[in-house]
């Protein structure tokens, strides 16, 4: 009985060491860095992650500036191209489209140009160079939302990829594999999904809002089109 006891308390003495070792000797949890586990992720996975996530705010930063440069437009404007074509001055009113250099004062002088025409081609004219300046100003939203799909899946080869070294670590070694050389392997493993997922999130969001953006100025396009069209049938009224 006392040989068992003894026993006992050599293992429990080994176990109170081991766990003064994980805890470290203040006895506070061993933490790890931010830039401890880009380290260990493997450049092969996080170099293009990182590049991806480069990519990625910088598209988002340029199209907010596009887009917020297009949304600026003069409340007057509208109502001075009114002023222009009810006194017939259309110089007038195309040199002021062309000071303005936005979505909408592009979209205007197009059906300025045709003043005269059917309608019907006023209004093609319009919806046509609409679409152009729409389409200028979602220039690289489907990059970002690539990165957003692509960035988990690749963080997710990442951690597949660990997971079979260590397996095939395990398999080559003629001892084993102690617990800590397995956990390393492991976190090693699981920090390229948590760069995809935090990269793909980050991409997310950013393609959302940038789209919301985009809404808001094809919105004004259109108020802006169906006001220049109410002018032009006006004086047939």
């Amino acid at each position: 009985m006392d040989t068992f006891f003894l026993l006992q308390s050599d293992v429990v003495a080994d176990s109170l060491a081991a766990a003064t070792e994980t805890l470290g000797a203040d006895g506070g949890m061993e933490t790890i860095s931010i830039w401890e586990m880009i380290q260990n992720g493997g450049w092969y996975i996080m170099a293009p992650l990182g590049i991806m996530s480069i990519i990625a705010i910088y598209l988002f930063i340029e199209r907010m500036l596009a887009i917020s440069k297009a949304a600026r437009v003069d409340k007057d404007f509208m109502n001075r191209i009114k002023d222009y074509i009810h006194d017939h001055k259309m110089d007038s009113a195309m040199d002021l489209c062309r000071q303005k250099d936005n979505p909408v004062s592009h979209m205007i002088a197009k059906g300025i140009s045709k003043i005269g025409k059917p309608i019907k081609e006023i209004s093609s004219s319009i919806e046509n160079v609409g679409k152009l300046e729409i389409g200028r100003l979602e220039k690289g939203l489907s990059t970002i939302a690539t990165i957003a799909g692509a960035a988990p899946m690749i963080g997710f080869l990442g951690t597949v990829i660990g997971m079979i070294q260590t397996f095939h670590q395990m398999k080559i070694s003629p001892n084993g594999v102690e617990i800590a050389a397995l956990s390393g392997g492991i976190m090693q493993a699981m920090v390229t999904t948590v760069a995809g997922l935090v990269i793909g999130i980050i991409a997310y969001i950013c393609y959302n809002v940038l789209v919301t953006r985009v809404n808001k100025v094809v919105h004004g396009l259109e108020a802006s089109a169906i006001d220049f069209l109410d002018v032009l049938d006006a004086p047939a009224n």
